[in-house]
């Protein structure tokens, strides 16, 4: 279910191009002096090459799992039972950065640590335009529009009837931009708050990790807010719900673009591991 949420032709190019993508995003956030830049790069490629050699199979599996499916018959569970599959993968990939990332975190200056804090800043203000604009109706309508997006890019286009009822399933989902703003103002204020203990206090690598994998839990579970818990909890499995309806109305010809969509992000996959293997 993470992949058709998330899917589309510039996901896998940014896959494929994975290395320099996540250089530039990190760097974006903290402008790496002359000393980090190629050291970063490094651990960068370190991280990408264990994932393409050790990952992208199973992930192969997983879609070829989805591809083989009777597209009129998959329920929400099954959606659910995908997307728990995915959160584990991403688990992984956290656990297995973690070390690199402790060695970045170490390596901040207070100077660094308040470009993150102004990058945030900013970031928040797209999100505020973007979410947090309008009533709910207009607010319903964003979030519609791209769901049907994501799910063109799987599907094809939609008949009116079709856009219709995706609009019901969209809307039937828990709505609640404000909770979402506020959940992402604190996850960003603990991060940076641990990067200024990290820097001012400099634990050491071990230490640090054991830290950064506290946040990473920390985030997985909301901080222990179980207001946020029960919400995003309802909205994934309602989510699922409306990605199964979508499966569920789709056509014979949908089918087939979804069945072809899938083998191309496999074929990406294969080809990368195999590179990544020799």
């Amino acid at each position: 279910m993470t992949i058709l949420l998330l899917g589309c032709s510039a996901a896998r190019l940014g896959y494929s191009n994975g290395e320099m993508i996540s250089y530039w995003w990190l760097d974006s956030y903290v402008d790496f002096d002359s000393e980090q830049k190629p050291w970063v790069k490094n651990r960068i490629d370190q991280v990408f090459a264990w994932h393409r050699k050790t990952q992208l199979k199973e992930y192969v599996r997983l879609i070829s799992r989805t591809q083989h499916r009777d597209l009129g018959t998959v329920t929400q569970a099954d959606l659910m039972g995908d997307y728990n599959d995915a959160k584990t993968r991403v688990l992984m990939i956290a656990d297995r950065a973690v070390p690199e990332l402790a060695d970045l975190a170490l390596s901040l200056d207070a100077e660094q640590i308040a470009n993150v804090e102004k990058k945030f800043s900013k970031s928040n203000d797209k999100f505020r335009k973007e979410y947090l604009s309008g009533d709910t109706e207009s607010r319903q309508e964003f979030r519609y529009k791209k769901a049907l997006k994501q799910a063109e890019y799987w599907f094809g286009n939609f008949s009116r009837e079709q856009q219709a009822k995706i609009r019901i399933a969209s809307d039937a989902r828990p709505l609640n931009n404000d909770l979402l703003m506020i959940e992402r103002v604190n996850r960003q204020q603990e991060l940076v708050a641990l990067l200024k203990k990290i820097q001012t206090e400099k634990p050491g690598r071990e230490a640090t990790i054991t830290m950064l994998k506290k946040f990473v839990a920390a985030t997985v579970d909301h901080f222990g807010n179980k207001q946020h818990q029960v919400f995003f909890d309802e909205s994934t499995a309602a989510t699922a719900g409306m990605v199964a309806n979508i499966m569920h109305i789709a056509t014979p010809a949908q089918k087939t673009h979804f069945v072809q969509a899938l083998q191309d992000w496999i074929s990406d996959f294969n080809r990368l591991s195999t590179k990544a293997a020799a």
